[in-house]
């Protein structure tokens, strides 16, 4: 349930249940004491170690046990066990959705370098992405981006839960309505030239640079003395 959803319940309580006289002491209660007490309930049940406990996840808070007794659960309540784990090409382009979404097909494969049809697939089977509209580009690709469950699935209360990662964030990734790259074109891939990178190229653009500037050095004077050499030349002859 929701903090919203719990204090609907607090407040409509006295109400449908006028005799219960202790209820109308958390009527009005706000939204900040409500999360306060469940982060309190948090600590409690932790400290107990119980086999369940009491956590916030996509925004709700949920009772959920604790993994060490999943194998008696799964056997009790017949559940099917959990399908395999994702593939490290899947759990790459999942990354790059939920740091940059919402984004396109192409833009993951910018980001990626490979293809990831097969790979979009398979997480929107798993429930993991979803499409969340069209972008405002020639042929209207879609837009994708992580679902209810995803957050479910990891244990994250919100995406501002996920860890930093400033590489994909630093990522320059060409827009949708921007004319695609030539083949073989990694400019858009390229992460940040590293000094040593930089340096060396610094150098050899000054070694390019060098016979220009020498052959600049002859002005127009030093060519009519030449001139002027050569006339003298002939002459004598």
């Amino acid at each position: 349930m929701s903090i919203g959803e719990l204090r609907t319940v607090l407040r409509d309580t006295p109400e449908k249940l006028p005799d219960e006289k202790h209820t109308s002491e958390f009527a009005t209660a706000t939204a900040r004491a409500v999360e306060k007490a469940l982060e309190e309930l948090v600590v409690e049940h932790d400290n107990a170690n119980r086999s369940y406990r009491l956590a916030c996840v996509g925004g709700n808070w949920q009772f959920v046990t604790r993994p060490d007794f999943a194998p008696w659960l799964q056997v009790l309540v017949g559940a099917k066990p959990r399908p395999p784990k994702l593939s490290q090409p899947a759990l790459e382009t999942l990354a790059i959705v939920a740091y940059r979404q919402p984004i396109t097909r192409a833009e993951m494969e910018q980001i990626r370098g490979v293809a990831v049809d097969g790979v979009v697939a398979t997480l929107v089977e798993r429930e993991l992405i979803e499409i969340k509209g069209e972008a405002e580009a020639p042929g209207r690709p879609k837009l994708y981006g992580t679902t209810q469950f995803f957050l479910e699935h990891f244990g994250l209360k919100s995406l501002e839960e996920l860890p930093a990662a400033e590489e994909l964030r630093r990522i320059q990734v060409e827009l949708a309505t921007a004319a695609k790259p030539e083949d073989g074109d990694q400019s858009q891939l390229d992460f940040e030239a590293a000094p040593e990178e930089e340096s060396q190229e610094e150098s050899q653009t000054e070694n390019d640079e060098k016979p220009e500037d020498e052959e600049e050095e002859f002005d127009e004077d030093d060519e009519d003395e030449y001139d002027d050499e050569d006339d003298e030349e002939e002459d004598d002859e």
